[in-house]
């Protein structure tokens, strides 16, 4: 069936756009009992558990190589490991309407890596604007024009090397994880797998735990863990392969805008109307670097690479 005629994607789509826009109000509540190192190894142990009792159940096969699992547990460190330790941190220092603000310029700090390191292919103009663009956003959603207070910035920092780490992971894996013969499924049971490894003794020495489990923190890392951090790969894989990469990868700019409800609804956290223009202007900045819409006749800006995922 055709793919524009095609909408079985959908609900999928949405799903999954629900799903990662309230990763952050789980983070939330799993900061109530876990620490920020607790609650990225808790999510990964559970994820990748839930992941690896799937692929038991269905029979897939994991794999094999040394080599293969080194790109695997490299990616998860990027992809996972470290982002999910960054995101909880950032989290006890601002709120969940930033953190899911900021977490859209994924594209923004992927096209900057691609520039400067992996070098597949040459920014034009129009990504040009978006990258400009998208700095603005994270001024205005930061509040950096008029001055940061006295702990913001440790969280602002936060927040950005996470995006920065997925912008290092997606590049990575598209050029050593997306060419293994393995299914979708898979690889992200071992890449999710490989993530709560890395975080074990770290989480082991640090402390995972601050206080007594509460119902809000269970349900948060539950959820988190087995949805968020398992299941929803799945989807992700499904949405790409009902409905092209290219309105999969949109998702992205769902999240935010859930993550902002829930905030403000659930969390009763502050909300400046700056905020929602930078998280406009950050949204129209990925929209550009990921080559969707163009805002000048495209030409080629010497010495740089663009956005090529």
């Amino acid at each position: 069936m055709n793919k524009k005629t095609n909408t079985s994607w959908l609900p999928g789509f949405v799903a999954l756009g629900i799903t990662w826009g309230s990763s952050f109000l789980f983070i939330k509540w799993g900061l109530i009992t876990l620490t920020p190192i607790g609650v990225a190894f808790v999510r990964g142990a559970i994820g990748g558990s839930s992941l690896l009792i799937f692929c038991l159940a269905t029979r897939t096969r994991l794999p094999k190589r040394v080599v293969e699992w080194s790109h695997l547990a490299l990616v998860g460190l990027l992809l996972n490991s470290l982002p999910g330790y960054l995101f909880a941190f950032g989290e006890t220092h601002v709120s969940s309407v930033m953190a899911g603000l900021l977490n859209a310029t994924t594209p923004l700090m992927t096209v900057i890596v691609i520039t400067f390191a992996f070098r597949e292919q040459r920014i034009d103009i129009n990504q040009g604007i978006g990258v400009l663009m998208g700095f603005a956003g994270i001024v205005l959603v930061t509040g950096a024009a008029s001055g940061l207070s006295n702990n913001d910035w440790k969280g602002i920092l936060a927040l950005s090397g996470a995006t920065f780490s997925y912008g290092i992971a997606f590049p990575y894996s598209k050029r050593f994880v997306g060419k293994m013969e393995y299914s979708s499924t898979s690889l992200a049971a071992a890449q999710v797998t490989c993530s709560a490894i890395l975080l074990s003794p770290f989480a082991l020495l640090g402390g995972i735990t601050h206080s007594n489990w509460t119902g809000k923190s269970l349900a948060g890392m539950l959820i988190l863990g087995s949805v968020g951090t398992g299941f929803a790969y799945i989807w992700n894989f499904r949405n790409v392969k009902l409905a092209g990469s290219t309105i999969a990868s949109s998702v992205t700019y769902i999240t935010p805008v859930v993550a902002t409800i829930l905030g403000i609804w659930l969390l009763k956290e502050p909300f400046k109307v700056s905020q929602v223009a930078g998280g406009l202007l950050v949204l129209i900045s990925a929209v550009l670097v990921q080559k969707r819409f163009k805002l000048a006749k495209p030409r080629k800006v010497p010495l740089a690479d663009g956005y090529g995922i």
